[in-house]
């Protein structure tokens, strides 16, 4: 039968990847030496997608120590983002093939143009802390390195398959699963053998899904092919990749009752594109009328489409060369049906009206990555870089007003362009000082400087103001680690630097310009971050422990506000003084043949120094009678930074008990997560409630070539996904208005999550 991986992001138990695995009868444990801090989190293609029903990646990583999955639909299908260590997607490095995928302007990834890509990662790697160098933006929080590729690269299953073929065997997966809220995930993969070392990978994934939250509905679809030349020395391989996506917006939240469904609330209703027809002419919106409408396509649309060329080159058996050329083409808009000041589309008018509006966005990013590797018995040396440039061009259209107001066709009401340089060299080194069969000692040194230049002409398109715009950073990251390692114990030490650059966003809300006088005033600060980590790990054949200290000293650490902009991102400002300090636990146990337990436990202090915030007084959420300011001054939390996050993996494994059982295996994953405050204050009015969930996955291989009788039987296997089996009712996200009422209360928005929810499907590999 085929081998099955049922690892747990825990079970890592910060070794560089610590892996129970199952083949036929036997359990082994993969410890792999650390080169580096160890806080690592390492999954294959197959680990990746044991529980894959549709869902974006940063899903598939829940069980990860300190990260905290979060999605605008409820489900995790449409837009989905996570934090790690209480550090936002847009301070994440993220990579693949060694190739930026953070977005150059706003920073982050979103998953929802490349559905379903965790289907073509052969591997993919979690370093909580800054990590080593890589390309693209800063390590601020964790580093995540991802890897498509054929079987002869990963080491592991087929992308989108499963089992033992080699990687000289050709080879097509078909995978259906459908579930509740109409979530449907279709996927066809084929991995091909080639005369003369070719070999080929292509992938089409479909998922549709109706959200949770009304009108949240998504239309996805990605494809993924490759194309390589695997020689004995040299590698050429290029890769195609991307996908389009339709999806409703959730991103306006909802109340405390609603999102956590107290007194009977619906909590799948959805706020966005609500209008009344008595509004219609000017009218007010009159709370509770009967001609309350939904504007139909209040939607984002988005397409993404990636090329990369690589070159592996080895030229002895120390020396070794790896280069890429990548280019990335992204355009789309979102439409939405608003109430707001005429003067908000450019118009002479500062009275409300109804509009239907686009916001658009058209950008390239091009470049190449490089790196030489030497590797000895005594030392490893690797010299790399990257330069890459970014055009990207913001424009709004506005096509419908109310008031009889007559535009032209598609009325263009702004236009701003933006360009980015960004370019980097290190050198890093792991000496081996002692090599001994027990016994390792290394040493590890990196040294890194990054260049980015940042340019943007045009209009803003919040406030229709002129805004030019050049910075520049120069940025120096150096990083130092230590590791010990004797029969099975692992200790190790780690110190470093990193710098980031402020992002779009962190312009556009802060930033006021002086036409006439050329100044700004707000222009955000570069952040610094000092990342001190220590840890210990043992491993043992039935079972291994590991503890990670960290503490994260930042120098004008841009923090979530938890104010909203008018497309659902959040606001941040520099705050001179913060930090976040914690301890990360990791423990895994075979307990027995047939049940093996694997669990993690953060905890966390994470604190803003000598914090300052005006708030507007209110008298009430009717009449909104200003009625002064009030300020917080201290030390405070910060905000979306839970004190506590666990996890537990239970699995199962019934082959020990009944050999007639032998491809059954049941996991039952739960996942705490403490209660978060919704912006800078501790303010209890303004907080996420504690949470759990726990989900149920069954998998079951047929036994197809027992009951066929042939070697080259196709695998089949059945599964099932249970999310929130227990039908928590519980929000992830939200947000809050810098204000507050006189008893107390707050202004905020949540965002609720589904109930329980049931999803089965099957993959075919022949």
């Amino acid at each position: 039968m085929a081998a099955y991986v049922a690892a747990f992001g825990v079970a890592s138990a910060n070794t560089d990847t610590l892996t129970f695995v199952r083949e036929l009868d036997e359990v082994v444990v993969n410890a792999p030496v650390a080169q580096v801090t160890n806080n690592h989190v390492a999954l294959s293609n197959e680990q990746l997608n044991q529980s894959n029903t549709g869902q974006n990646l940063p899903f598939l990583l829940s069980s990860t120590p300190a990260l905290v999955a979060t999605s605008d639909d409820g489900l995790g299908v449409g837009y989905t983002y996570f934090r790690i260590r209480g550090t936002d997607h847009t301070r994440i490095n993220m990579t693949l093939n060694d190739v930026p995928l953070n977005d150059s302007e706003s920073q982050t990834v979103f998953w929802v143009n490349m559905t379903d890509m965790a289907s073509s990662m052969s591997s993919l790697n979690v370093q909580r802390g800054v990590g080593t160098s890589t390309n693209g933006s800063a390590s601020f929080g964790a580093s995540i390195n991802m890897q498509t590729g054929n079987v002869s690269q990963s080491g592991g299953a087929p992308a989108g398959g499963y089992g033992s073929l080699s990687d000289e065997e050709s080879h097509a997966t078909i995978s259906f699963n459908g579930g509740m809220y109409n979530t449907f995930r279709e996927m066809v993969s084929a991995y091909i053998v080639l005369p003369n070392q070719w070999r080929a990978n292509a992938r089409f994934s479909k998922v549709n899904s109706d959200g949770f939250l009304y009108r949240t509905g998504s239309d996805l679809y990605s494809y993924y092919g490759d194309l390589g030349w695997y020689g004995g020395k040299t590698q050429v391989v290029a890769r195609f990749f991307g996908g389009s996506e339709k999806t409703g917006m959730g991103w306006d939240g909802v109340d405390y009752n609603t999102a956590y469904g107290i007194d009977g609330a619906d909590r799948r209703y959805n706020p966005a594109g609500e209008y009344t027809t008595t509004a219609i002419g000017g009218a007010d919106y009159v709370a509770g009328s009967d001609s309350v409408a939904y504007y139909p396509n209040q939607t984002d649309n988005y397409a993404q489409q990636h090329a990369q060329l690589s070159v592996n080159h080895r030229f002895t058996q120390q020396w070794s060369l790896t280069a890429t050329a990548h280019y990335t083409h992204g355009a789309g808009y979102y439409e939405q049906y608003k109430r707001k000041k005429l003067s908000y589309w450019g118009l002479p008018f500062d009275h409300k009206a109804y509009g239907m509006y686009r916001k658009h966005l058209d950008n390239h990013f091009f470049g190449g990555v490089a790196a030489a590797k030497y590797m000895s018995e005594a030392i490893d040396i690797q010299l790399g870089g990257a330069g890459n440039y970014y055009l990207g061009d913001h424009f709004g259209t506005l096509h419908y007003v109310e008031d009889s107001i007559v535009l032209p066709i598609g009325y263009e009401y702004y236009r701003n362009d933006a360009k980015k340089t960004d370019a980097n060299v290190y050198a890093k080194a792991n000496w081996r000082i002692v090599n001994r069969a027990q016994e390792k000692l290394s040493l590890y040194a990196d040294l890194q400087y990054r260049y980015v230049r940042y340019e943007r002409n045009g209009m803003n398109d919040e406030d229709m103001t002129a805004w030019p715009l050049e910075v520049d950073f120069h940025f120096f990251n150096p990083k130092a680690g230590l590791t010990y390692q004797n029969r099975g114990h692992l200790l190790y030490g780690s110190f470093a630097v990193a710098n980031r650059e402020p992002s779009r966003n962190n312009y556009k809300e802060n930033v006021v310009y002086d036409a006439a006088t050329g100044e700004y005033t707000g222009l955000p600060h570069a952040e610094r971050l000092y990342d001190y980590e220590l840890g210990y790990t043992y491993s043992h054949p039935r079972f291994a422990v590991g503890a990670n200290l960290y503490m994260m000293d930042y120098d004008n650490q841009l923090v979530l506000t938890g104010e909203y902009n008018d497309v659902g991102a959040y606001k941040t400002k520099n705050v001179k003084d913060s930090y976040r300090m914690g301890a990360e636990v990791t423990v895994g146990v075979k307990i027995t043949d047939w049940l093996r337990w694997d669990g993690n436990v953060v905890a966390s202090r994470n604190k803003i120094l000598n914090y300052h915030q005006y708030i507007d007084l209110y008298d009430d959420q009717d009449n909104w009678n200003w009625i002064g300011q009030d300020s917080v001054v201290g030390t405070t939390t910060i905000a979306f930074s839970p004190s506590i996050t666990a996890a537990s993996l239970f699995t199962l494994d019934f082959s020990a008990i009944d050999p007639e059982l032998a491809a059954l295996v049941a996991t039952i994953q739960t996942n705490v997560v403490s209660k978060q405050y919704l912006d800078n204050t501790e303010d209890e009015n303004a907080a996420l409630r504690a949470y759990s969930t726990t989900n149920v996955n069954l998998q079951y291989q047929l036994p197809m070539q027992r009951w066929c009788k042939k070697k080259n039987a196709p695998s089949i296997r059945l599964l099932c996904q249970i999310n929130n089996i227990f039908n928590a009712k519980y929000a992830n996200n939200g947000g809050a208005e810098a204000s507050r009422f006189e008893d107390g209360s707050r202004c905020c928005w949540y965002y609720a999550q589904a109930g329980i929810n049931v999803h089965a499907g099957f993959n075919v590999t022949f």
